[in-house]
């Protein structure tokens, strides 16, 4: 049995023996396919993850390249933008420099006139000195010789001077009341010749008083949007398209907390025209920005100008006169968006042409020429305030400069009083223009204001010194001061004159100008007892 066990276990162990090399050898086997397995896996694995850097590097190139690309536009596009408004900004500063340097040329001339004047008065003053010295020692000679001739004249006369002045007297007297008939027979025939064209006046007066409609017409500086958000449209990203507007129109333009509503401030009635049409037509059709803005305004303004040359041409035609120069034509037209005390000055002076042109039909006058000056009387108004001077003095220098009559151009300085009217057209014109504008319901001034105005008027002409009392006439464009005769010599109402104009140019606001017209007044009074 043992050896039966013995021979058992060492087949089996012959058997293990074979078995544990071949085991090995397949395992051997088993991990080198194993190994070389994951060799090639591992092999395609880098290929991939080459394969996806490779990719990857490429997609960053090209995004690389496209973020410079978005870059160098965006660098372009602000350039552009910077350049733009720094050359609006430029131009913007070079007009406000030449406004500078006009008001500075301005100042500088009146400096040089008003040293000229002063050195002037200076001069006068010292001349006058010596001429009252000359004239107290001729006075002196004169009386001296008056002694001796009168001493004289009694001597060869044989009587004295209280008789001789007796005999003079009463020939003096006889001859004086024949004088007078004849005077007296002179005045009665001038007065009824002057009533007479009086009646005729007043009757042409009350006729045109009553036939002129009313006119009271105003310049709206107000644009109506059609909601609040698109004032932030036109203020625009970093006020870019508010500034463009003001730049291209020369207005201020004033956004404030009113309700759907643009204000827009300028001096010039056309521009402010132009600004308001420009921003209507912007705002309809919603495009905001400074190209659009630029070509909207330039289109706006040839369309205005062509308005204004169109307005001019009827103004003419509608008062039946030919001939006048172009410019003034457009001038003419330019004065339908000019207004004084809300009357807008085109009408008013139409109607001064035709009341002028009747009155002369009534009276005799040159038709004419009361019509071509009452429609060009105020012409100055036109650009008065760009140029300095009354619009009188500017509506003279442009009559004169395009070849107007001489008896239009003395119309036209003598309409407000500043020239006394020399011809009777002069006075129709005149007469007009009183009519006009002074007629219920043609001008829209405050009664309040009005009577303020002169009262502030005469108050100010009081507060100078030897003042007794003033008179504030012609609607407040003429003060009348009448100063006490023994504080205020006749010297120094030329200077007292001066004062009160400088202080009423420095102190009150008023339209148009005002006349200072200074009186001495030297009353002797004596009583026979």
């Amino acid at each position: 049995m043992l050896g039966n066990l013995i021979s058992v276990l060492t087949a089996e162990g012959i058997a293990l023996i074979v078995c544990i090399p071949v085991a090995l050898g397949l395992g051997v086997l088993a991990v080198f396919l194993y190994k070389k397995y994951l060799d090639k896996k591992i092999g395609n694995a880098k290929t991939e993850v080459d394969r996806l850097l490779e990719e990857a590097r490429s997609e960053a190139k090209t995004m690389r390249k496209e973020a410079l690309l978005e870059a160098k536009d965006e660098q372009i596009r602000l350039r552009n933008e910077f350049e733009r408004e720094s050359k609006q900004r430029r131009i913007e500063l070079q007009k406000q420099e030449n406004r500078l340097n006009q008001k500075e040329d301005a100042l500088d001339k009146k400096e040089s006139i008003l040293d000229d004047k002063i050195i002037a008065a200076e001069k006068t003053k010292a001349e006058w000195e010596n001429k009252k010295k000359e004239i107290q020692a001729l006075q002196e000679e004169i009386l001296e010789k008056k002694q001796e001739v009168l001493l004289e004249i009694e001597r060869v006369a044989g009587m004295s001077r209280d008789e001789a002045k007796s005999i003079l007297i009463t020939e003096m007297t006889e001859q004086a009341k024949q004088d007078a008939v004849a005077v007296i027979k002179d005045i009665e025939a001038r007065a009824k010749e002057e009533g007479e064209k009086r009646a005729k006046n007043i009757v042409g007066l009350a006729i045109q008083r009553c036939a002129v409609d009313h006119a009271a017409e105003t310049t709206v500086s107000v644009v109506e949007l059609p909601g609040e958000e698109m004032k932030g449209r036109i203020i625009g990203r970093v006020g870019r398209n508010i500034k463009a507007l003001e730049s291209v129109t020369g207005v201020d333009i004033i956004i404030d907390d009113t309700p759907d509503v643009v204000t827009l401030s300028s001096f010039d009635p056309v521009r402010r025209e132009i600004a308001r049409l420009t921003l209507q037509k912007l705002v309809s059709d919603g495009r905001i920005h400074p190209g659009r803005i630029e070509e909207v305004a330039e289109r706006v303004r040839r369309d205005i100008e062509a308005q204004i040359k169109e307005t001019g041409e009827g103004a003419v035609f509608e008062a039946g006169i030919f001939g006048i120069h172009p410019e003034l034509v457009k001038l003419l037209g330019r004065l339908k968006y000019r207004t004084s005390y809300g009357q807008n000055v085109l009408r008013h002076s139409l109607e001064v042409s035709h009341l002028a042109g009747l009155m002369a039909q009534e009276l005799g006058a040159d038709v004419k020429v009361c019509k071509r000056a009452g429609l060009l009387h105020d012409i100055g108004k036109a650009i008065d305030h760009e140029y300095e001077g009354t619009h009188i003095q500017i509506g003279v220098e442009l009559t004169k400069k395009y070849k107007e009559k001489e008896a239009v151009v003395h119309c036209i300085a003598a309409h407000h009083g500043d020239v006394p009217a020399e011809t009777l057209e002069a006075v129709l014109v005149q007469a007009a223009d009183a009519i006009s504008g002074g007629r219920p319901g043609a001008r829209r001034e405050s009664l309040e204001n009005y009577i303020k105005r002169l009262e502030n008027l005469e108050t100010l002409a009081n507060s100078f010194a030897g003042v007794e009392q003033s008179f504030a006439i012609q609607a407040g464009r003429e003060i009348r001061v009448i100063v006490k005769p023994e504080q205020v010599d006749d010297k120094a109402t030329v200077f007292l004159a001066k004062e009160i104009a400088q202080k009423l140019e420095a102190e009150l606001e008023y339209p148009g100008q005002i006349k200072v017209n200074v009186i001495r007044e030297l009353r002797s009074v004596e009583y026979a007892k």
